[in-house]
Order: C-alpha cells, then structure tokens, then sequence
C-alpha cells in the first residue's frame, strides 16, 4: 500500500479472481494504480473520492488518450468504491458531464486494424519457410482467419478443441472469450484446405502436447501455450516477408484475422446475422465497425 492511502484496495481486488478475466483484473489494477498516485502527488485521498477529485482526474487523463481508456479509468474507480463498500460517487450527474465534454473534445473515431482479407491471407501462406515454425504459422493464420478469432482466443485453443469431420473439415469450439466471459463456447467451422494445414501441423507436432499451438524450441514442441502477442507478430512478420510497405505493415495488429475475415463475408453476400453467427459478435453496432473499411460496392 503506498504511504497515505488508508485504504488497502489491493487486498479487495483479490474477491475479483475468478469472476473476471484476468486482462480486466489487470487493467482494473492499473488504473486505480495510476488513480491512486495522481491523487497522493497531490497529497489527497484516494478513497473515498468525491465528485470534483474524479472530474479533475478525467480531465487530466484525456489530453493524448481515447475516451475508452478515460471511460474504463472512470469504471476502475467506480468497482473500487463498490469493493471497499463506500457510497459510489462516480453517477453523479457533474461526472457525467465531464466525460460528454471529452468524448466531444475528440474527433477522431478509434482505429481500426487493418483488414487481413483472403488475398493478405494468401501472400503470407506463401511466404512462410518449409520448416516446422512454417507448419505452424500457415495452420494459425489459416484457422485464425476462418474462425474469426480474437488473438487471445487462437492461442486459447487446444486439441480437445477441434474434432474432424466427414467432409474433411473441422469443427471447432472456441471455449471462452471477451464476448463469452461464462465460458459457453461458440462453435465454428473450417475449410478443408485449412483443416489440412492443421493437419500438417499436428502430425510434425505430435500427440502429447495439449495446446493447439505452442512454441518451437531447437527444433521440438514445447508443453506450453504460446502468448497472446504472438498472434500480432506473427501477422506483423508475414507482411514484412511479403514485401509489403511499412505504412500498411503498421495498420495490422492481432486483430486483423478477425477483421478481414468479417469484411470478406460482407464482400462474398453474407448477411448480418450470418456473419455475426460466424464471428459470435452479440452487437450489430461493433460489427459494423469491423465493416467500415470493407471494399464492397454494392451497385457492382
């Protein structure tokens, strides 16, 4: 606990475990670690915070953030409160007000990651190298474009996970993710093409290692998930190989399977409600954001 602050928020943040994923637990932490020493460099209290604290705190964060961040510091504070079980100030109309008038103050909308539609997806198959770690990548960039896969949910996969189907393709349930936090799982599907370079991967992998995909170390499969991160760069690396230009090496994240698979479907005819089934979005309204970019003309 820092020197000052009377009330041990920490200790309270352990009741979370278990009801929240754990990047929400960690982003919760540190915000109110940040709420925390903005408060005692001025020599105030933390908690409890009255209303003008917290309005001068949001204004003081918004300069260079998104009102995302600014708006998940502001929900930070307000499960805090909630945990130590003091009176909630942060509904208080003048808090309000203070987040409308930054929301305004930006007039940018955030961005978007750069779409990996099926012809990125192509160029970056080719370019992988005839080695195991190429088995591997062409099989996660494959699956993760067909299942839509948030890149935390791509490493989440095990083999338990994925069950081969008459027709040669797979069938496969993503367990747990941002949009699922009870762990309903959503079930998706493969092209054949895609099941047969899970396949490859998974023959050269071997049977004893439980994640789908793992990492690679002097030449043998580790017993381990490979990290959220990895996802990024793996895309970040193919369209480097593939000669792109670093502007739009720079508009890819982790994200991008996702996002040019969705824009893909609007491009092939899918409606909205199949492309939400296939992506398990649960709003029109963020789907719509995956969309924006997509090259579609409709009087084509």
């Amino acid at each position: 606990m820092l020197i000052g602050s009377k009330h041990d928020w920490r200790s309270e943040f352990k009741r979370l475990e278990g009801a929240y994923a754990p990047s929400t637990l960690k982003s919760y932490f540190a915000d109110i670690e940040i709420f925390e020493s903005w408060c005692l460099a001025q020599g105030l209290e933390p908690f409890p915070a009255p209303v003008p604290l917290i309005c001068r705190f949001l204004e003081d964060q918004a300069p260079g953030k998104a009102p995302s961040t600014v708006r998940r510091r502001l929900y930070a504070i307000r499960k805090t409160h909630r945990l130590l079980r003091m009176p909630d100030p942060t509904y208080d109309e003048e808090i309000n007000l203070t987040f409308r008038r930054i929301r305004r103050a930006k007039h940018g909308r955030p961005k978007q990651a750069k779409g990996l539609t099926r012809a990125y997806l192509d160029a970056f198959l080719a370019v992988q190298p005839a080695t195991p770690w190429g088995l591997r990548n062409r099989a996660m960039l494959s699956l993760g474009y067909e299942l839509l896969t948030r890149r935390s949910e791509l490493v989440a996969l095990t083999s338990d996970d994925l069950e081969a189907r008459d027709d040669g393709t797979l069938r496969v349930i993503i367990r747990r993710s941002k949009a699922d936090p009870f762990g309903e799982g959503r079930i998706a599907f493969t092209s054949r093409k895609t099941a047969s370079l899970v396949r490859d991967w998974l023959d050269w992998r071997g049977p004893h290692i439980s994640y789908l995909f793992c990492p690679i170390y002097q030449g043998k499969a580790l017993q381990r998930s490979l990290s959220a991160t990895s996802v990024k760069r793996l895309v970040k690396t193919s369209a480097k190989k593939a000669g792109l230009d670093p502007d739009e090496i720079d508009g890819f994240s982790g994200h991008s399977l996702r996002v040019g698979a969705a824009q893909d479907l609007l491009c092939a005819g899918f409606d909205t409600a199949a492309i939400m089934r296939a992506g398990g979005w649960k709003s029109v309204n963020i789907l719509s954001r995956y969309l924006e970019q997509a090259e579609h003309n409709v009087w084509a």
